[in-house]
């Protein structure tokens, strides 16, 4: 390792209000030179508005604890790089020290507070803690300090030593202390929760709809449109001959047109500007798109919401705090004849009209009604099959040895957005001859290509499909009178026996397994049909099929007459499995890996 913590502290003061102070130190014995170099500068942020950082101290000291440097060689705050880009959002700084001395050898020592003297939300605060750094940590504290009269909610996890508690003073202290915490090696596909991450959550005792009440008093009246807004609406669905129509148009204009301004909602406050001021603007934050699509929705008669959630989808609905939200989306509630309510996030440009981005699905969030009432839900989460990419080769092969047919590229639901991102402009001449040319090639090596089909990835209602002619590909070689074809690129090789021996070397495991980390919900398929010239006969590998809790993997190789039909699906599933799957996930791995075939040999006929 490149260091190890001696200390690491925290002592928390919070009030019933949600003000509150966190002053953190730790000391850092630096090992080598990439510890030291990793320690030679550090930063803290804090949002000016709100909170008032102090740099207690920070030094570096040998360790007979004499001093080398008592204070940063160098200081500077400044704007974070969000409040460049959009300064009426965000008060958020940085300030940056730079350590002189800093060695292998040395100590670091430094301390800070961060005291917030105007909470988000009246009376809510949070504060996460692990014990477990992922290094070597001597001595780990935790002290929470709240008053007395106030009881917080505390989560723990795995935490096997014992919590001292104080009452004195009209306070009550919450202190967590351990000695010599071990680092803990990280696995493969390790899931959480698991029984060896120590953590300690801390939160005020407030309910989802004591957030929700706040939230809706806080957006009361931001709805209105102006009369260019009301212009605009009309102009976007004069062609709309349907409600949906309507919607699905909206949509685009809102999640397309105005530039997206990526921010945390708790750096800018999770106030939205007005639609007007968005609409002058072109461009806004989640909360900013989000409130300007419910406000258009609404002019159109459609009930919509926000939604506040969490933009990895981590959010935990057992420990309310608003500080586990920093995105907000809409819900649209069309009516149960209509399909009933869908979601959609205004800051994915890419994502179609009744879909949400994959990180986002089946996760936790708040719909928060403008009378203060509260929906905690589960946000709609796609079929595995709706995950889906596929790609077909369908030609002829000559006598001579070279290839001609048509390659095509599908994708869908969670798999869709590298294809829209590649095609989300227009592209000129010669960038589409320099394109068909790299996936003719792609394809198979020394091809020529022509009748590129394209989409707009842009058009949410469009399919993401590409397609181009392959020509003239040399894909034979010869050896002791046999023709070798060398499968392409575009039929995938699923063979790991690295990951298994991996899998195998770190055994016995200790993390259950997430198996959505080993292939996902998705499903991939892959097929090859070339005509072989007339009397040719390909030697054929065995098919192959095996299933296990992590996936379903099959491998088909057929002749029917002239016809080579080679086939390769993948589909995998979700879920967590004990640390003890782990000799299943590994067996299963080997199984695929027999079908390790990359050439097929034919025989030409008589």
């Amino acid at each position: 390792d490149d260091y190890v913590y001696l200390l690491d502290d925290g002592v928390l003061q919070f009030e019933a209000d949600g003000r509150g102070s966190r002053t953190y130190r730790q000391v850092i014995q630096i090992l080598n030179q990439d510890g030291a170099e990793a320690w030679g500068e550090q930063s803290f942020s804090y949002s000016s508005g709100s909170e008032k950082l102090t740099v207690n101290w920070i030094r570096v000291l040998k360790l007979t604890g004499e001093v080398i440097s008592a204070q940063p060689a160098h200081e500077q705050e400044s704007l974070a790089p969000v409040a460049f880009e959009a300064p009426v959002y965000s008060d958020q700084k940085v300030r940056r020290v730079t350590l002189s001395g800093v060695a292998p050898g040395t100590l670091v020592d430094w301390s800070y507070t961060v005291e917030r003297v105007k909470p988000l939300v009246p009376g809510d605060f949070y504060s996460g803690w692990r014990v477990t750094t992922g290094l070597l940590t001597r001595r780990s504290r935790l002290v929470i300090d709240v008053p007395a009269s106030l009881t917080p909610r505390i989560q723990e996890e795995n935490v096997h030593f014992k919590r001292l508690e104080a009452v004195s003073h009209g306070r009550h202290v919450y202190t967590w202390g351990t000695k010599e915490v071990q680092k803990i090696e990280q696995e493969l596909f390790a899931a959480v929760p698991n029984t060896l991450s120590v953590t300690i959550d801390v939160a005020s005792p407030i309910t989802w709809a004591d957030l929700a009440h706040w939230y809706a008093g806080l957006t009361s009246g931001r709805y209105a449109l102006n009369p260019e807004l009301e212009t605009q609406l009309a102009g976007h669905v004069k062609d709309a001959h349907t409600l949906d129509d309507s919607l699905r148009a909206v949509h685009r204009w809102v999640s397309q047109d105005f530039r997206y301004v990526s921010l945390s909602l708790g750096i800018g406050g999770y106030l939205p500007r007005l639609p007007a001021q968005v609409l002058e603007t072109r461009y806004g934050d989640c909360k900013d798109k989000a409130t300007l699509f419910i406000a258009l929705a609404r002019r159109m008669g459609v009930t919509a919401f926000p939604v506040l959630l969490s933009s990895s989808g981590t959010a935990d609905s057992t420990l309310p705090t608003v500080q586990q939200f920093d995105h907000m989306i809409a819900a649209v509630d069309r009516g149960e004849q209509r399909g009933g309510r869908i979601y959609l996030d205004l800051t994915s440009e890419l994502t179609p009209y009744g879909e949400l981005p994959p990180a986002e699905e089946g996760s936790f969030a708040l719909v928060v009604h403008d009378d203060g009432k509260v929906e905690a839900v589960t946000l709609p989460e796609r079929p595995r099959s709706e995950n889906r990419a596929e790609t077909r080769i369908v030609g002829e092969l000559n006598a001579d040895g070279h290839f001609t047919g048509r390659y095509t590229e599908a994708k869908s639901g969670g798999l869709q957005y590298g294809l829209r991102r590649a095609y989300a402009r227009v592209l000129n001449k010669d960038e589409l001859s320099r394109l068909t040319q790299a996936l003719a090639n792609g394809v198979f090596s020394g091809a020529s290509g022509d009748s590129l089909a394209l989409f707009d990835g842009r058009d949410l209602q469009a399919k993401p499909v590409i397609a181009v002619s392959v020509h003239d590909a040399p894909v034979l070689s010869n050896s002791a009178g046999a023709r070798i074809f060398a499968l392409p690129a575009a039929l995938p090789n699923y063979s790991s026996p690295g990951l298994a021996s991996s899998l195998e070397r770190r055994k016995p495991r200790r993390f259950p397994i997430n198996i959505a980390a080993v292939i996902g919900p998705v499903e991939l398929v892959s097929d090859l049909r070339m005509t072989l010239p007339p009397g040719w006969k390909a030697e054929l590998p065995p098919n192959v099929t095996e299933t296990s809790q992590f996936g379903s993997y099959s491998a088909g190789y057929v002749q029917d007459g002239r016809e080579l039909r080679i086939t390769r699906s993948m589909s995998g599933n979700k879920g967590t499995a004990p640390p003890q799957s782990v000799d299943e996930l590994i067996a299963w791995l080997r199984a695929i890996s027999k079908d390790d075939v990359k050439f097929i040999m034919l025989h030409p006929g008589p």
